[in-house]
């Protein structure tokens, strides 16, 4: 049965999901000399905050601050457009190791107020060590019972926290699951009963030969 979905709920994923690949772009070097330049720390602390932090970024990190927290060479700035192409947003992409980089989408092109961060590697989980690459029998235990949208769409995969034991993170983080890339061919009618634009409960029989896990987290941090 199909379920409607909430236009607050679509407008705020069509913001947060809907960037296309992102571009780098150019940008003068006068806008960051003078910024100190450090090393890269071995950032131990890969710990996610939703609505707080990720790591040492905060809500009122800026651009700036990155340079100095993780050294400029480490930093590639990019714009990304927005929902279907329309608008765009500037971003920072921060390229560390052993799955620990990460993307910050900024509210505006100073680059002084971050919206949120994306692009999460593996290393990065949140106190209940849920992350990318979380198998679906751990968000389970983690979440409980809940809904999510179905696949194949444009926010396919996406969990709604409202429904779960971490209701607390709704508006603060977006947590998205797929499954195995060779599911769809493998397991055609599963796939097909949990697809669509409508929303299933995590208790239905038909995701369990999917393999399904998480695929990307969405931190927020401020509104835009």
């Amino acid at each position: 049965m199909k379920t409607s979905i909430p236009i607050m709920v679509t407008a705020t994923l069509a913001v947060l999901l809907g960037y296309s690949t992102p571009k780098v772009v150019a940008l003068p070097q006068s806008d960051y000399l003078g910024v100190t330049v450090a090393q890269a720390p071995s950032l131990k602390d890969t710990l996610i905050v939703p609505g707080e932090r990720v790591g040492p970024v905060t809500r009122k990190t800026t651009r700036k601050d990155l340079a100095k927290i993780f050294g400029t060479s480490r930093l590639v700035d990019k714009t990304i457009p927005g929902a279907e192409g329309i608008g765009s947003y500037a971003a920072t992409q921060i390229n560390l190791n052993q799955g620990r980089s990460l993307l910050i989408v900024w509210s505006d092109n100073t680059r002084t107020k971050p919206l949120d961060v994306r692009n999460l590697g593996t290393a990065w989980k949140t106190p209940e060590g849920i992350g990318v690459g979380t198998s679906w029998s751990a968000l389970r235990q983690k979440l409980g019972n809940f809904k999510l949208f179905g696949l194949g769409w444009d926010y396919g995969g996406t969990i709604l926290l409202d429904s779960s034991k971490l209701s607390r993170y709704e508006g603060k983080l977006i947590l998205r699951v797929s499954a195995d890339t060779k599911a769809a061919e493998r397991y055609p009618k599963n796939y097909q009963a949990v697809s669509g634009d409508s929303t299933f409960a995590s208790t239905n029989r038909h995701w369990q030969p999917l393999g399904m896990k998480v695929s990307q987290v969405i931190v927020i941090l401020n509104s835009n």
